[in-house]
C-alpha cells in the first residue's frame, strides 16, 4: 500500500483543509512555544505551577495536532466533521463562559467568531454544503 498525501480537489475541501491547517499551526504553537501561546491567549502560568506548561504541550497541542493532522493526512469527511464539531464545542464553551462567568470581553468576541469560522468550514464540507 502506497501512502500519498491527499491534496484537496474541490473548493469545499480546500476550505475544510484550511481549517485543519490552522488547527495544526495552533497545535505546533502550543507544542513548541507553550509560554508564547499562553500569552497570546491571555493566560498566565504561576512560577510555582510550572506543570501548567505541560498542559499546553500535552493536552492542548495533542488534540489540535492529532485531529488536524488526521484531517490533512486522511482527508475523510467524517474526520473533517470531528474537527468541525470540536471547534463548535470550543465556541459553545466560550459562549457559556461569556454568559455565566462574566467573561464578556472583546477578546472573547473575536475568539468566538474565529472558532465559529473554523467550525463552519469543515462542517459545511462534511455535510455537503460546499462542493
Amino acid at each position: 500500500m502506497d501512502f500519498a498525501l491527499p491534496w484537496p480537489t474541490s473548493q469545499g475541501e480546500w476550505l475544510a483543509w484550511s481549517s485543519a491547517v490552522v488547527t495544526v499551526l495552533l497545535g505546533l504553537l502550543f507544542f513548541l512555544a507553550p509560554s508564547l501561546a499562553f500569552r497570546a491567549l491571555r493566560l498566565q502560568v504561576k512560577p510555582e505551577k510550572t506543570a501548567a506548561i505541560a498542559e499546553g504541550r500535552g493536552r492542548m497541542s495533542g488534540f489540535y495536532l492529532g485531529v488536524g493532522l488526521c484531517c490533512i493526512l486522511l482527508a475523510q469527511p467524517l474526520i473533517y466533521m470531528a474537527l468541525g464539531f470540536s471547534w463548535l464545542f470550543t465556541a459553545f464553551g466560550r459562549l457559556l463562559s461569556m454568559m455565566s462567568d462574566g467573561a464578556n470581553t472583546p477578546f472573547n468576541w473575536v475568539s468566538i467568531v474565529v472558532e465559529l469560522v473554523l467550525a463552519a468550514l469543515p462542517l459545511a464540507f462534511a455535510f455537503g454544503f460546499l462542493p
